[in-house]
């Protein structure tokens, strides 16, 4: 009997709407002792009347199943419907759906006729955006809501919960009051929960037993009542221990969580061990971290901001690409950060993350090979693009208005971020090469040239103007027409993990800036992620080694469960937790410490795609001064292995088609089988 594939039924939307209803949720979610904190950039909302349509050719009628999320009308062949029965024959179906709480969302299932990504959705603007790429021409095509079970409508979407238990209670006092301590083990996310309160309590949240103990000061906070709620705290929240204090007349009999978190195929997961049993120690607190960050979308510290970062995302998507594969949190993240047209201001308000988001596209693009995405994304990063340009000087540099965050990074020392920095030419620049690429993918090929001129410009008068051959260094900035000659690691390093530097000046700026300890070290998780990429890329891997286990492994040694926001050895005790001049302000669970798995799974383990979607790979290990170490990357084919010791290396895929690369050998990896060799 011969095979059909069955069509299933799926929700659909207006392309990205539900990223941005999602996104408000999200990002809404954060408190500072209890006190509401939005964010401070501008917030879209989804469109609240949105038409999806099809033309469809039924043998026979067909009675269907219509679910959507709001109001709606039908109309088949332009006339209003009051049956859900189509008739036999070529109709045009249209369905107009009003909501103005959540995204208008439809659902239809039937014998033939199903909602998938090939309808068409206009907001009414009576452009129609379909799956080919083009509005009648050039649009989008309608997203799947991936993730989300048949027939669970998009507004329900929630993260899996599981329940936890502390592992240590104790009594303390506090105030003159006396309270209880719950230690659950390790930083957690999730819901407390209460078993049987009858009375008031004050819950004191902590990352830190300092934090939750210190009443005045704790970030986070929650007041339980039986009269509001009967035994589980309204909002998620981030912490380790709890303090629990009576408040009057009070009992309850227990205390656990509802721990939340986002679900992925521990089958299909990377891996990483080795010789050193702190580094192992380094990868699994790594993993852990990307892991509580991982939720709706990839946020930066679960504790504090809470919040989707475009700056922290993009770390983040580089370390899932080696951890869990996750492209759809991918794609709704960068969906979310996006946003809407017209573009008022930088992403996150930040100039350095504008840029970021187009390289988080070349990248998924990169990983992934769907150029379905590109296609999707590609109106809104050309007005983005647009916007950007708008904002250059003569030069066609970057600089920033008085309405815009230069970020870079935090800095213990004197750095001037205004004028014309070449930290964000070279970013820009980057974002250029991103747009050409895609713009070429896309066979657009005027525009492809066209952001190949403005590429080449900026590179030449970048170069000129701040790349100083004496010191073998990209210099800082242009301040009111003056050249600021301070050298940082910033633009040198971004040089050179963005091939904007030479191959002569690589080596240089490696020497005199990277290992130069005169030049101001790094002193976040955030910027060592891309020091310790450039180093690996000039061929420091003992070094970086060296690095991680000085850096992260100080962390461990400072009790850290999960890696922190920044991190700065010469601290002592409760230094390490204090951070924008409050005491617990330090996030201790921050996306951005998890980087050690991007740099041990690209630059150690030695795998990354040379064409899109793994399609082709290379396999170039470096122990590094390792004695042995073994390690799994994820890819859409399924996991790519590699364990190497000092005197062989042995591969193996379950697809694409690889290189090991072994000094100046090259040696085939066929998909399927395992291969040894020798060194």
């Amino acid at each position: 009997m011969k095979r059909t594939n069955v069509i299933q039924a799926t929700w659909i939307w207006y392309p990205g709407d539900f990223e941005v209803w999602l996104g408000n949720k999200f990002n809404n979610r954060r408190t500072e002792r209890g006190a509401f904190f939005p964010p401070f950039w501008k917030q879209d909302s989804h469109w609240p009347t949105v038409v999806f349509t099809k033309t469809v050719e039924l043998e026979e009628e067909e009675d269907i199943t219509i679910c959507t999320e709001g109001q709606y009308n039908l109309s088949v062949d332009g006339k209003l419907q009051t049956t859900s029965v189509i008739p036999k024959g070529k109709h045009v179906l249209a369905l107009k759906v009003w909501n103005q709480a959540t995204p208008p969302a439809l659902f239809i299932d039937g014998h033939t006729i199903k909602t998938d990504g090939s309808w068409l959705v206009t907001y009414e603007d009576k452009i129609w955006i379909d799956e080919c790429g083009i509005a009648h021409g050039s649009g989008i095509y309608v997203p799947v809501a991936s993730g989300l079970a048949t027939g669970v409508s998009p507004s329900q979407f929630s993260l899996p919960t599981k329940p936890l238990r502390p592992v240590h209670r104790e009594t303390i006092g506090t105030d003159g009051s006396t309270g209880t301590l719950y230690d659950f083990g390790r930083e957690t996310f999730g819901f407390l929960r209460v078993k049987n309160l009858r009375g008031t309590i004050r819950i004191y949240y902590g990352e830190s037993r300092e934090e939750a103990t210190d009443t005045d000061h704790c970030e986070t906070l929650d007041v339980l009542t039986t009269t509001v709620c009967q035994d589980m705290t309204a909002g998620s929240k981030a912490f380790r221990f709890v303090l629990v204090v009576e408040a009057g007349p009070t009992s309850y009999d227990d205390v656990t969580m509802d721990y939340e978190y986002a679900p992925f195929d521990t089958a299909m997961s990377g891996s990483f061990r080795c010789s050193d049993e702190e580094l192992n120690k380094i990868w699994d607190v790594s993993a852990y971290t990307l892991e509580l960050t991982t939720r709706e979308f990839f946020c930066d510290g679960i504790k504090r901001d809470r919040w989707v970062w475009s700056g922290d995302a993009i770390q983040s998507y580089l370390m899932n690409y080696y951890l869990h594969f996750d492209t759809e949190c991918v794609k709704r993240t960068i969906r979310q950060l996006r946003g809407k047209d017209p573009v008022t201001a930088h992403v996150n308000t930040i100039m350095d993350y504008t840029f970021y988001w187009f390289k988080s596209i070349a990248d998924y693009y990169a990983y992934t090979g769907d150029a379905d995405f590109i296609r999707e994304m590609w109106p809104k990063m050309v007005s983005l693009m647009d916007y950007a340009l708008g904002r250059t000087n003569a030069d066609g540099m970057a600089e920033g208005m008085p309405d815009d965050w230069i970020f870079v990074d935090w800095v213990d020392f004197p750095m001037h971020k205004r004028g014309t920095l070449a930290f964000e030419q070279i970013l820009f620049w980057k974002s250029l090469k991103t747009m050409q690429a895609c713009a070429s993918l896309l066979h657009l090929s005027d525009d492809a040239e066209r952001y190949h001129r403005l590429a080449e410009r900026l590179h030449a008068n970048t170069k000129d103007l701040f790349f100083n051959n004496g010191l073998g260094a990209y210099l800082h900035a242009i301040e009111a027409k003056c050249l600021n000659d301070q050298v940082t690691k910033f633009p040198n390093m971004f040089a050179i993990i963005y091939d904007f530097a030479s191959s002569d000046e690589k080596p240089l700026i490696a020497d005199n800036v990277l290992q130069n300890p005169e030049v101001p070290p790094i002193t976040t998780p955030y910027m060592r992620f891309y020091e310790l990429e450039a180093l690996c890329l000039t061929g420091h891997h003992t070094d970086v080694l060296r690095e991680m286990k000085a850096y992260w492994g100080g962390m461990l040694r400072e009790g850290a469960s999960t890696f922190w926001e920044k991190y700065n050895p010469e601290e002592q005790g409760t230094e390490h937790l204090a951070m924008y001049g409050r005491p617990y302000g330090k996030s201790l669970c921050h996306a951005w410490g998890a980087s050690p798995l991007y740099i041990l799974g690209r630059y150690f383990l030695g795998i990354r795609p040379t064409k899109p979607g793994y399609e082709e790979y290379e396999v170039c290990p470096v122990l590094g001064g390792l004695d042995w170490f073994q390690g799994e990357v994820p890819t859409p084919f399924g996991l790519i292995r590699v364990r190497m010791d000092a005197h062989a290396i042995v591969v193996s895929s379950d697809g694409g088609k690889g290189t090991l690369i072994i000094g100046n050998q090259h040696i085939a990896i066929p998909a399927n089988k395992e291969i040894t060799a020798n060194y």
